[in-house]
């Protein structure tokens, strides 16, 4: 029963924004439209692991979501006369049930533009990056929208109260309340571009790394950002910011056979067992960051697909070409003040000029951004590790066990530290 229950949630999360893009295109009213596709999922949460999962599940959930949001528009008279213009306007087959063999999805369709509901997600991921938003504003909506993070995961994503989030996604479903539910144009496309970049690389990082709870890897969420990613390359297959984004992620999910232990427990990078990485989607990536690079001038995403494909080429972990990696970094961190490519490149120079000369950037770093965070800490406690001086490696891996929300890492650090006290647990 509890297998069963999980599909049933992947499979709800996989179609909800689908079934939002459906009813945004049809009626507008983008905040009751949310409203109506979370009683929907509600119900069919209820329903569907005891009458089992209907043949069409994006087509129930649309039924049953436009009904209740039909009920609230009817409400008001304006509304109900919108309603009808909008319906007249939807062409006659939006809302028909596809074809028995067909994939609900669109997943078989081979060019953009022949799957509704991969449409429908698209143009609702370029609607929240509207330019009207601003970017923390954009991130926040598409996450919730899109991604089908909570608020709660949203908020601590951003290191804000979950108050706070609450009040900027109801704000930005204001601004975008009334637009029309459709592709932007070129120009606008390109103006949204690097935040809908930026949105999908946090939801595959959520998804790969999940920032609380008790699994490590959120495989729904990881899937779905590459699922959309590659939607947007079909869109832009010219864009080396799109391909490097889905290089980096296809190089990264390739590792995750190998990430966890038989109970959950989190397995370093250089503890793995490269065997069970998979190096279909290995072959896959570097062919995408090669590509990547030869689109144009590297930008991060590119750089960072770069550094994967290093890391992934190696067979063993002594083989990593950890100089290479360097350099690269030291590009990532000229072009972005992003606090955790400079953490990346502390380990890189930890790797290749030794673990004191690592720990002196890592500390510059703090210093410089005036705070410390679970994964400072913990790069700090390996690299004090590895400088011999286990005492201060153990504080520094506790304290990070002590800030992390996520159950696989705390208890991976606290074994660290125990190991360091001489005892296992």
């Amino acid at each position: 029963m509890g297998r069963a229950t999980d599909d049933i949630e992947d499979l709800l999360r996989r179609h909800a924004p689908q079934v939002l893009g459906a009813l945004v295109r049809r009626y507008g009213h983008f905040d009751p439209a949310e409203d109506s596709v979370q009683e929907a999922l509600i119900a069919a949460a209820g329903q569907w692991p005891g009458d089992g999962i209907p043949d069409n599940p994006r087509g129930w959930l649309i039924r049953v979501a436009s009904r209740r949001l039909t009920d609230r528009l009817r409400s008001d008279e304006a509304r109900r006369r919108r309603e009808e213009t909008a319906a007249a306007l939807t062409p006659a087959d939006a809302f028909v049930a596809p074809p028995p063999g067909e994939d609900p999805a669109g997943a078989g369709s081979a060019a953009l533009g022949r799957a509704p509901s991969e449409d429908d997600t698209l143009t609702l991921l370029f609607l929240c990056c509207h330019p009207a938003l601003s970017p923390a504003a954009q991130i926040a909506l598409t996450l919730r929208a899109v991604g089908g993070l909570t608020t709660a995961e949203i908020a601590r994503a951003h290191l804000v109260p979950e108050a706070t989030m609450a009040q900027r996604i109801s704000r930005a479903k204001r601004t975008v309340r009334g637009t029309q539910f459709r592709q932007p144009d070129a120009r606008d496309r390109d103006q949204r571009l690097a935040a809908v970049l930026q949105v999908l690389y946090l939801i595959f990082n959520e998804g790969y790394t999940a920032t609380a709870g008790p699994d490590l890897h959120r495989t729904d969420l990881a899937r779905e950002a590459i699922r959309l990613t590659r939607a947007v390359r079909r869109l832009l297959p010219h864009e080396g910011r799109v391909t490097g984004l889905l290089a980096l992620m296809v190089l990264t999910e390739a590792r995750t056979p190998a990430r966890t232990g038989p109970d959950g427990e989190l397995i370093p990078l250089d503890e793995q067992d490269r065997a069970r990485w998979d190096r279909t989607a290995i072959a896959e990536g570097i062919a995408l960051a090669e590509e990547a690079l030869a689109q144009g001038p590297a930008g991060d995403y590119q750089l960072q697909a770069a550094i994967a494909a290093l890391h992934d080429e190696a067979e063993r972990a002594e083989d990593t070409d950890w100089p290479q990696i360097l350099a690269l970094y030291d590009v990532l961190v000229q072009r972005t003040p992003d606090p955790a490519a400079a953490l990346g490149r502390a380990v890189a120079v930890a790797m290749v000029h030794g673990p004191r000369a690592g720990l002196a950037e890592v500390d510059a770093l703090a210093k410089a951004t005036g705070q410390r965070n679970h994964r400072l800490d913990a790069v700090r406690g390996h690299l004090l590790e590895r400088a011999g001086d286990p005492d201060a490696a153990r504080t520094a891996y506790r304290a990070a066990a002590d800030a992390t929300l996520s159950e696989p890492e705390a208890h991976y650090l606290r074994r660290r530290a125990d190991r360091l006290n001489g005892s296992d647990t």
